[in-house]
């Protein structure tokens, strides 16, 4: 349906006029704000990404590598979970009492004398855009790493620590290729998410800044629904490309098969 009117054309008053027609590809590709709105996307999608294979890929690598007693391991997981038990607006908005002029971070900054007057980029900017991504999406990270890191024969770092091998050597030879599934699948919920969001980036940065999928509301709200269509089959074609992209380079489907 949205591809059939992404090719239609509209009557002037907000009517679909049945056809075929590329002028809202057009221009939708030939838009400048179309250029801006993925590049901010793409940053915002390529920052939470980053901070949230950091937190999940060594969250996961502590709870295999370093806790002892698997029972207690499946606890500590299931405590990273509890956070998210709660709806994703309360998490989201949980942030502002912390990030705020009169926040909790910014009073504890000016009582340390670290600061002398209130920080405004905690709060309504990108970085709290990226704060609360990376708070709402890291456990998509943390579960398929985990996942594969727990079928990660404990035999193989054995024999690599008596053959002398480093921390380093056994993370950079078994622990990271090994787990390359987990991280693939991780990335794939982490960039569809983020893509296809706009309420996050709409609230967190006071309207100071928007997505693509902004464009398709605004769109939709001046009736402008072949625009909107186009926009859309445009964003799924590039996250298609994307996850084809990650499929073509890692083979994920034992991660799912499991």
């Amino acid at each position: 349906m949205v591809l059939a009117a992404s090719f239609f054309a509209t009557d002037g008053f907000g009517g679909l006029t049945p056809g075929f027609t590329l002028a809202s590809y057009v221009e939708v590709l030939h838009s400048a704000l179309t250029l801006k709105l993925y590049l901010a996307t793409i940053k915002f999608t390529v920052l939470t990404w980053i901070f949230t294979l950091i937190i999940g890929f060594f969250v996961a690598y502590f709870l295999v590598f370093h806790v002892r007693n698997q029972l207690l391991a499946i606890g500590l997981f299931l405590l990273c979970t509890v956070p998210f038990w709660t709806s994703n607006i309360i998490r989201m908005i949980s942030w502002i009492p912390l990030l705020g002029k009169e926040g909790l971070i910014n009073q504890a900054l000016l009582a340390l004398d670290v600061i002398r007057q209130p920080l405004e980029v905690l709060l309504f900017s990108d970085l709290a855009v990226v704060i609360a991504y990376v708070h709402q999406l890291t456990i998509f990270m943390i579960v398929p790493i985990f996942n594969s890191m727990a079928r990660i024969d404990k035999k193989l770092i054995e024999a690599a620590i008596d053959a002398g091998a480093s921390r380093f050597d056994i993370m950079r030879l078994i622990v990271v290729p090994m787990s390359k599934s987990g991280i693939a699948l991780g990335t794939i919920f982490v960039v569809s998410i983020v893509m296809g969001d706009f309420f996050v980036v709409k609230v967190m940065s006071g309207g100071g800044s928007a997505s693509v999928v902004s464009a398709f509301y605004e769109d939709v709200g001046v009736l402008q629904y072949p625009t909107a269509a186009a926009s859309a089959v445009l964003l799924t074609l590039v996250l298609v490309a994307i996850v084809a992209l990650i499929l073509r380079t890692v083979d994920i489907r034992q991660e799912i098969t499991r």
